[in-house]
């Protein structure tokens, strides 16, 4: 992910795939596998990784800000 770049369409996707909200955890582990081709693991990866990410955050920021809120919530708990 280089600076001054576009979103890559799996960037994007998995951003379309967070935006749609809430699924079960099966499911939606099924609709990683199957429309994006990636392992849970690496989507989480992926996910975390744009989370940070200016340009994620630039393309959807309403989805963005709300998986930063959820994500900080987490790290709260801990």
């Amino acid at each position: 992910m280089g600076d001054g770049e576009e979103l890559g369409r799996l960037e994007r996707d998995v951003l379309a795939l967070e935006r749609r909200g809430a699924v079960s955890p099966g499911v939606k582990e099924r609709v990683i596998r199957e429309e994006l081709g990636l392992a849970p693991v690496r989507y989480y990866q992926l996910l975390n990784a744009l989370l940070d990410d200016p340009r994620a955050l630039a393309h959807d920021p309403v989805t963005v800000n709300r998986l930063r809120r959820v994500r900080e919530a987490r790290r709260a708990e801990r």
